[in-house]
């Protein structure tokens, strides 16, 4: 594989996240329901983490991946604290 197809191939993944990220915060804001709004929020830190990822694999930096990580887990965190808001009412039992 050589480099210039794949620097080009980051630069396609890079656009599309983008504008995939243009769509969940669409759907985060413009959402008709609260499950909407959740569930577009999550869409955005997926993509967010991905997006850094693609710029860690461009610019070879360690700290991309580190960032990635943490946007993983508390965007995990975070869903399943708004998940569970929604549905009783109340996080912390």
């Amino acid at each position: 594989m050589s480099i210039e197809l794949l620097s080009w191939s980051i630069i396609a993944a890079q656009i599309c996240l983008g504008l995939a990220m243009i769509c969940a915060t669409f759907r985060m804001v413009k959402g008709p329901r609260a499950q909407d709004r959740v569930l577009g929020l999550d869409t955005l830190y997926v993509n967010a983490m991905l997006l850094l990822l693609t710029f860690g694999i461009a610019s070879n930096s360690q700290a991309y991946f580190e960032a990635a990580l943490v946007i993983s887990v508390l965007g995990f965190v975070g869903t399943v604290a708004l998940a569970k808001f929604l549905m009783r009412g109340e996080v912390i039992e």
